[in-house]
């Protein structure tokens, strides 16, 4: 067998392989086996499933609905829910683990961010998993919209209006798109098609690249005694790993099961079969569609004819242009961060959000942004719950998705400084003890307890970059014009900080210590000490 396969050549190198052992490196796991499950749900749902518009009387086992005419979608969804044994336990498992799937992606992607694990050499992995986000958007969109129940059927007809938006070509797309006019007979087996083949053949692909640049690559790790930038620790593969990470994979399928047996989630049969001329009310799409669903109701109905055609700004600039700016801004984020920093060496240490207090103000800023957006898009239901009036509740949240986000980022700056200036002070008098002392001459004061080297070795150890100089006054004007507004935005995005105590043999150390793999630390040391006699002569 090895001479035909080799296996063990492979496996040999795969037993050792270093993982890391910090709990916040297993949210990316947790998006992979909620994955399988998916996988494994999705494959036995679709031997019951129709993806048929066709319409019949439904006979089913669901009195309430007996005699009602209904798309074959919508009955074989109900025969699943009623007839085949286990096929709601199935559906709801396959559900939740849609919603787990996409909010374990979030807060995995929210880790990388904040802690910069996204920089050089990491930046295909990045774009990597923000292109599987947008599928799996597009994955739990199409599998939501499958039931042709009437609250999916909504989503299409949202969707429908976001297609019409588009000058020029919104019209042919929509009839393209539904087969005719809305509803038509074919989006349904198109969607079935895309949610069983098509994206799922992509996340899995991507999710094997994703994987493969890690093991190739090795994964960052927190600052401590033993870890540098230019090493790696962790555990290996075999066996503490391989029994973490299955165990782990095990946890995930029995709360997904617990979740899919006790919590229901999407009851298809008290919505109804969708009909183009009903509307659910208090109808509400799965959370990580609710921004989109926000950002229409905030945007008023406003429209502009031009060159003949009319441009529906309302659906067009919260479903289209604000999705396609909040992604690109997502897809050239670490190109631009490397443009404002100086030194573009690569990373391996991460980096406490304290430490970068302009990049943790950014990403709580765009949590807020998000965050007004997911609340509106249930302004109906919070109104009528609490007895508001919608008016006042959509110029109340226009204000805070304007007004929130910047306000945000300043209080997350000024935290992380104080956080910043905490750490200054423990590294000069140590931890409070909570012991109070008499002097003799009768007065009191608390006693303090000295940090160990380890941790003052995590608090003084960190990269953090110097804002870029000043440009150099040569070249075309255009050229300096730009140098001057990346050293502008260079020293707003990396000049506030706090400075932490040390001496001029730990900075060197330091300094040694996150020196990039491409040069040694003796190298980094000389230009450190080159660079300071430098400075002190300007000073």
């Amino acid at each position: 067998m090895d001479a035909r396969l080799p296996l063990f050549d492979v496996a040999r190198g795969a037993v050792r392989k270093v993982f890391p052992d910090h709990w916040s490196f297993l949210l990316g796991e947790l998006a992979l086996y909620s994955l399988v499950v998916l996988l494994l749900t999705g494959v036995y749902l679709t031997f019951f499933f129709r993806p048929s518009m066709g319409e019949i009387v439904y006979q089913g086992s669901y009195q309430p609905l007996s005699g009602v005419r209904m798309t074959e979608a919508y009955s074989s969804a109900l025969g699943i829910s009623f007839d085949v044994r286990g096929g709601l336990l199935i559906r709801q498992i396959h559900h939740w683990g849609a919603v787990v799937f996409t909010a374990a992606l979030s807060v995995h992607m929210l880790r990388v961010f904040f802690t910069g694990a996204f920089r050089r050499p990491r930046e295909l992995n990045w774009l990597l998993g923000v292109t599987l986000f947008v599928l799996a958007l597009l994955e739990g969109f199409s599998g939501y919209s499958l039931p042709d129940d009437l609250i999916s059927g909504e989503g299409l007809r949202i969707a429908e209006g976001v297609m019409l938006s588009l000058p020029l070509v919104g019209s042919y797309l929509t009839f393209f798109v539904f087969g005719g006019p809305y509803p038509g007979n074919d989006i349904i087996p198109r969607l079935y098609s895309l949610h069983i083949l098509l994206i799922p053949g992509l996340l899995v692909a991507l999710v094997g690249a994703h994987l493969q640049l890690i093991v190739t690559l090795k994964h960052t790790h927190w600052g401590g005694r033993g870890r540098t930038n230019r090493n790696v620790v962790g555990l290996p593969f075999f066996p503490q790993f391989l029994a973490r990470t299955v165990g782990l994979f095990f946890a995930v399928a029995a709360v997904l099961t617990a979740l899919g047996a006790l919590a229901q989630v999407n009851p298809i049969w008290l919505f109804g079969p969708y009909r183009p001329d009903q509307a659910s009310t208090g109808s509400q799409p799965d959370w990580y569609m609710g921004f989109l669903e926000g950002s229409l109701r905030l945007m008023p109905a406003t429209e502009t004819r031009l060159l003949g055609h009319s441009v529906s700004w309302g659906a067009l600039v919260p479903a289209v242009l604000l999705p396609g700016v909040i992604f690109t801004t997502l897809y050239v984020y670490p190109f631009a961060e490397r443009w404002l920093t100086r030194g573009r060496g690569e990373h391996h240490l991460c980096d406490r959000p304290r430490n970068q207090p302009t990049r943790t103000g950014l990403g709580v800023g765009a949590i807020a942004f998000y965050a007004v957006l997911l609340v509106a898009g249930g302004d109906d239901v919070i109104v009528y719950s609490f007895g508001l009036t919608v008016n006042g509740f959509v110029w109340t949240f226009r204000a805070l998705l304007v007004l929130l986000p910047p306000l945000c980022f300043v209080i997350t700056k000024r935290v992380c400084l104080a956080l910043q200036a905490h750490d200054r002070e423990r590294l000069l008098a140590g931890d409070e003890s909570g012991d109070v002392v008499q002097s003799v001459q009768g007065g009191y004061s608390e006693r303090h307890r000295p940090l160990t080297a380890d941790q003052r070795y995590d608090l003084l150890v960190r990269d953090v970059p110097e804002p870029l100089d000043e440009p150099a006054p040569a070249g075309p004007a255009l050229l300096r014009r730009l140098a001057r507004v990346r050293t502008a935005l260079s020293r707003w995005f990396h000049r506030d900080r706090v400075e932490l105590p040390a001496t001029e043999e730990q900075y060197r150390r330091i300094a040694a210590l996150v020196a990039p793999p491409a040069r040694s630390a003796a190298e980094y040391e000389y230009e450190y000490e080159y660079e300071y006699e430098h400075q002190e002569d300007e000073q």
